[in-house]
């Protein structure tokens, strides 16, 4: 996913370079598993205005959803949550209501409560929203609060070590052990703790090295053994980390220390998005700066990157990797949204790429989203 305004820092960049559980198990519309080869891309659904999907969720009822995330000027409609069969038929949409529509504005649907509730993300105004997928009904879950920036970027208390003052953009979400929310923060260095239940988010983890100005904290995962997460950062622009253009993964524990440890470093301009654990350990990477997917071993090393040669997006499927925004397992494939930030509208299109192998299943706790 891509930074509010994002567009021009995004383009300089890319120059450069030139210079609970669930896992489905069905096929898409194309053949069974047993016929594709690893990597082989199908198109699984186009996503229609206004476009742009970021982070695809297979719920547990075997439906996929994704929402419209913004556009890189201000379109005035109003973002947009659709559901699709996992064959790709387009079954139902929900419009998003309170946006601030005169801002960039756009939603990520993160994933879902025990009640099956799914987890919106809003950008115009930093809020968690619940829909209800039996009623419609939209609820508030939290809402993240625009802290100042401190003074020379510096720690500080009750601010952010930003460069530059910026608001709350709710990003990736990952639920605790506890039924704590954890959500990342795209535009402020901060990761939020939502109690369980839902209420004020608070700042559990401050740290210089989320601020990436226009490409900040991404990815948000629960380790497979629950006592950590994981946090994908597209880039240290912040001066947070003297490596600026390369993105991290970084690793920290939910108990003790909170304190971030590297485990991974990309190459330059990747800008490494979304990213899932898979069961024999690996780690499956978007990268939507250089429009790869990445594949690390259980070791955090690199042993795959598809296609080869940045940019281009070839993937044998009418629709290239474009802005690719995350690799969510389904089955023995991953699911990606292709968010194609720069406005081609034929490649607005959730991907399904079979890999060969399963995912480490969603963790919902039995308390996600209800109050004690």
């Amino acid at each position: 996913m891509t930074g509010r305004d994002a567009q021009a820092a995004l383009a300089t960049l890319l120059a450069c370079l030139l210079g609970g559980t669930f896992l489905a198990a069905a096929p898409p519309a194309g053949g069974s598993a047993a016929e594709r080869e690893r990597w082989h891309t199908e198109v699984l659904a186009m996503v229609e205005a206004p476009g742009r999907p970021a982070n695809v969720v297979l719920h547990p009822n075997g439906r996929i959803y994704a929402g419209t995330f913004a556009a890189p000027q201000t379109d005035g409609l109003p973002s947009v949550v659709r559901e699709w069969s996992r064959r790709g038929q387009l079954l139902r949409e929900w419009e998003v209501p309170g946006q601030d529509l005169t801002v960039s504005h756009g939603v990520q649907v993160a994933g879902w409560d025990v009640r099956g509730r799914l987890l919106v993300l809003e950008k115009s105004t930093g809020t968690v929203l619940r829909l209800a997928l039996r009623t419609g009904r939209w609820s508030t879950y939290s809402r993240l609060r625009d802290l100042p920036a401190c003074p020379l970027g510096l720690p500080g208390e009750g601010c952010t070590p930003n460069v530059s003052d910026v608001g709350p953009v709710p990003n990736y979400a990952a639920w605790g052990p506890d039924g704590s929310l954890y959500v990342s923060d795209y535009g402020q260095a901060v990761i939020w703790r939502v109690p369980p239940g839902g209420g004020r988010a608070r700042a559990w983890l401050v740290d210089k090295k989320l601020d990436g100005i226009e490409f900040g904290t991404a990815g948000l995962v629960l380790a497979p053994d629950r006592t950590a997460l994981y946090v994908m950062q597209q880039s240290s622009l912040g001066l947070g980390e003297a490596s600026l253009v390369q993105g991290k993964l970084y690793r920290v524990p939910l108990r003790g220390g909170r304190t971030l440890t590297k485990v991974w470093q990309s190459r330059p301009l990747d800008l490494p998005d979304g990213f899932s654990f898979a069961r024999s350990g690996r780690v499956y990477v978007a990268n939507a700066g250089s429009n790869q997917l990445v594949v690390l071993d259980r070791d955090f090393r690199e042993v795959e990157r598809v296609p080869a040669l940045p940019l281009t997006g070839d993937n044998g499927s009418p629709v290239p990797f474009d802005t690719p925004s995350n690799m969510t397992f389904a089955g023995q494939s991953v699911l990606v949204a292709n968010q194609g930030f720069f406005g081609n509208t034929s490649h607005h299109a959730i991907l399904d790429v079979h890999v060969g192998e399963r995912g480490v299943p969603t963790y919902v706790p039995a308390n996600a989203g209800v109050r004690r």
